[in-house]
């Protein structure tokens, strides 16, 4: 399955991964909230706050990782079909600018799907400037 050609009607692709939104306590604990969902694509975004500084003010790198983590994932989730899931395996996350700015906002695609692994990249931008990027290593966990 190519990326474009998705059986799964994208109305139904959104409310699917909006159902599994519900069980991703740590992105609500960080107040982070999907903004775009199409097949093999995710975008998400977070209002930076104190809570999410490190010791100089910037966004914690933790945070920055998060983020990366949470785009790609969920990215490799939309490729999947329904009962079907997926964990990191693997992400590497290249640090290229302090993220100083009122906003957080990720974006995160699926370079291979593959059967048993995904491979994945992500941006994390602060405002209007590229702060991150990652690559990651999505496994798929087949129901039982």
């Amino acid at each position: 399955m190519t990326l474009s050609d998705s059986p799964e009607p994208l109305e139904a692709l959104q409310a699917r991964i909006r159902r599994k939104l519900v069980r991703q306590h740590f992105m609500h604990h960080i107040g982070a909230d999907l903004t775009l969902i199409a097949p093999g694509r995710i975008e998400a975004e977070l209002v930076l706050e104190k809570q999410h500084q490190q010791h100089t003010g910037f966004a914690h790198g933790g945070l920055v990782a998060t983020m990366a983590d949470l785009v790609a994932g969920f990215a490799a989730v939309t490729l999947v079909p329904e009962g079907t899931g997926v964990v990191t395996v693997e992400l590497k996350t290249s640090y290229l600018h302090p993220g100083v700015g009122q906003r957080l906002r990720a974006v995160g695609w699926v370079l291979k799907a593959g059967r048993r692994l995904h491979f994945c990249e992500s941006e994390v931008w602060c405002d209007d400037k590229l702060i991150a990027k990652a690559t990651a290593t999505m496994a798929v966990i087949e129901p039982n």
